[in-house]
């Protein structure tokens, strides 16, 4: 009997600890400069806009449009084999960060850019939840 192999998963570090605590709630944090009010994604330990140090979480509205995007017809490695079509995108949240990420729940040939998506998180693990986009218009 052959094993399938596993999903590479994400390995929280100190600076994306909270991140990927808030995704296992189904929440989605990111970073907020203190010194000079920008938001920041992925997390860092300076901001990106000012280079402050006082970084603080806030809660993202989980809501944006797809700026890019590609359809991947073959899976990236046999752990993800039998997945089906994925859509990877850039997105644009209201916070004026962007975040890559799959979208899904919707036909693949729909996704375009501009494209009002929201954000749904997928259980991986007892530990790891990831998360991914669907059409804004989906309950």
């Amino acid at each position: 009997m052959s094993k399938q192999p596993a999903k590479h998963f994400p390995v929280p570090t100190p600076e994306t600890a909270p991140y990927w605590e808030a995704c296992h709630n189904h929440q989605l944090l990111i970073q907020k400069c203190a010194d000079c009010g920008k938001h920041q994604f992925y997390p860092r330990t300076v901001c990106s806009h000012c280079t402050g140090g006082t970084l603080e979480w806030a809660e993202a509205s989980g809501r944006g449009e797809i700026v890019s995007y590609t359809i991947m017809h073959r899976a990236v490695s046999k752990a993800y084999a039998g997945g089906g079509v994925t859509v990877l995108a850039l997105i644009r949240l209201e916070e004026d960060v962007q975040m890559m990420s799959n979208i899904i729940g919707c036909d693949p040939e729909q996704v375009c850019t501009g494209m009002s998506v929201e954000i749904i998180f997928e259980d991986w693990s007892d530990e790891i939840s990831m998360p991914m986009f669907r059409p804004a218009d989906q309950q």
